[in-house]
């Protein structure tokens, strides 16, 4: 008998319409015998396909569900409708969506990096939600602007570069001049936030990888990427506290943040915090890790907690 073929992420892909605005979800049903029911919100410059690797290691433990979010992936954005994509529009989108999909239900939310901040948002807005979490994981995520590492003169650059070019004129220059996939192979992979991305792979793992960021810049709307990016680099999220709990994934050689000031405010927001660090040197996998690469980011420690019944 014919081995069957691997599954892919085309195989739980589904329309999603929410709010007037058309995407897609991802919903890898549970396993037999586990219960567990886990939500995943994926962070920036992202698409469903990008965490398939991890949403099928979290399958283990679970049903999981993944779904678009407005200007990401290649669902509408914001403007569409004539909103701005701020992170309470955000929190405010995936709230609407928790409770249509988890209506009676209990759900593990795990929310990775900028996710991560439109899900305490999210619980800050609608309180109420917390009763419906019944476990809370932080993948490298971050609550202020703080947090990040960067030097004040870099942070300044990238502060006021994403305000201008989430305008509209701008973002339409860079869409099609600097998103241009001949100047993209061309200097894409040598640029500051990119050159980590590239390090040691092969001719054929640049060629792949290459391509996949071609089609993240132009999957994912411009204007939002700019918006949501010159918000959280303004971030404070430490305004309200949440009764949850928090366990949170930190990378030691996170090149985005310092885990000591993450934990400081994530402190602040929740009525515990527990760390765990995750055997990786790098912030989140490579854009075309299968489930074996993504691995090393679930801790044993989070994975015993999510093979819990819930």
């Amino acid at each position: 008998m014919p081995h069957a073929e691997p599954k892919q992420p085309q195989d739980f892909i589904v329309p999603l319409t929410m709010n007037g605005l058309e995407g897609r979800m991802l919903h890898i049903p549970a396993p037999a015998n586990k219960k567990r029911e886990i939500l995943f919100v994926y962070g920036h410059h992202s698409s469903l396909e990008r965490w398939w690797g991890v949403v099928q290691d979290l399958n283990q433990y679970g049903a999981v569900t993944m779904p678009d979010l407005p200007g990401f992936g290649g669902m509408e954005s914001f403007y569409a409708v004539g909103q701005k994509p701020t992170i309470d529009a955000l929190a405010d989108y995936l709230a609407a969506f928790v409770k249509l999909k988890y209506n009676r239900k209990k759900v593990t939310i795990v929310g990775l990096s900028f996710g991560f901040v439109i899900v305490t948002r999210m619980l800050q807005r609608c309180p109420d939600l917390a009763k419906k979490v019944n476990l809370l994981v932080s993948v490298v995520g971050f609550s202020h602007k703080n947090d990040f590492v960067f030097t004040k003169r870099r942070m300044a650059v990238y502060r006021t570069g994403t305000k201008f070019f989430s305008m509209k004129v701008p973002s339409i220059f860079f869409r099609n001049v600097c998103l241009n996939p001949w100047v993209l192979r061309l200097a894409y992979s040598h640029t500051h936030g990119a050159a980590e991305k590239f390090a040691n792979m092969t001719k054929a793992e640049h060629k792949k990888t290459m391509n996949f960021e071609i089609y993240l810049w132009h999957a994912n709307d411009l204007r939002t990427h700019m918006a949501t990016s010159s918000a959280f680099l303004n971030v404070d999220n430490c305004q309200q506290k949440i009764d949850l709990p928090v366990w949170h994934i930190s990378v030691k050689a996170d090149r985005y943040f310092d885990t000591h000031s993450v934990g400081q405010h994530m402190r602040v927001i929740f009525n515990d915090f527990q760390e765990v660090e995750a055997v990786t040197d790098n912030h989140a996998p490579s854009i075309i890790a299968d489930m074996e690469a993504a691995a090393p980011l679930i801790p044993a420690k989070i994975r015993r907690l999510l093979a819990k019944k819930p």
